[in-house]
């Protein structure tokens, strides 16, 4: 399972980095517009992204601050955005790989941000979601590009595994 999950954190780096290159292409008014996503704009979503994966770290390994806000902006400038998160991408990759079956066999406890309740839940499912919830919300970012006429770059989880199975060959 381990290598399920560095996988899936590899991905995760490498499908961040096209969508920052992509959001560095927008003029500002273009990347703060209002597009409808659940957080408005690029600046919104690309924010969340980055809170949600500071609360799941702090949540996975207690070290780490974790917002209290799940629309905190973080980093007004985009290039301040893009360097904390390549920095979270390093410790997602950094964690995911210090991990071994045994630990993926464990739980977490937490709180959420958004109401008091307790939960422990198996750290397997936990990745699970966490992975999942990037995917979805880049999504959302990859639809406020196109929305705005622009390319939008190739996000698919087949292409970065066709491209990793390419460079290994």
């Amino acid at each position: 399972m381990r290598e399920h999950y560095t996988s899936f954190a590899g991905y995760n780096a490498w499908a961040n980095q096209r969508l920052y290159e992509a959001a560095a292409a927008l003029s500002d008014a273009e990347y703060r517009a209002d597009r409808g996503a659940f957080f408005k704009s690029m600046h919104g979503t690309l924010n969340h992204l980055l809170v949600t994966d500071r609360i799941w770290l702090q949540r996975f390994t207690g070290e780490g601050s974790a917002p209290d806000r799940l629309d905190a902006i973080l980093h007004e400038r985009l290039d301040a955005l893009r360097t904390a998160r390549e920095a979270e991408d390093r410790r997602i990759v950094d964690w995911i790989g210090s991990l071994d079956d045994s630990k993926l066999q464990g739980v977490i406890r937490y709180r959420r941000v958004s109401t008091p309740e307790a939960f422990v839940q198996p750290l397997m499912p936990a990745l699970d979601h966490w992975f999942n919830h990037q995917t979805h919300h880049r999504g959302q970012a990859h639809m406020i590009l196109t929305s705005l006429g622009k390319m939008a770059p190739e996000l698919d989880l087949l292409y970065y595994q066709r491209l990793v199975a390419a460079e290994r060959a």
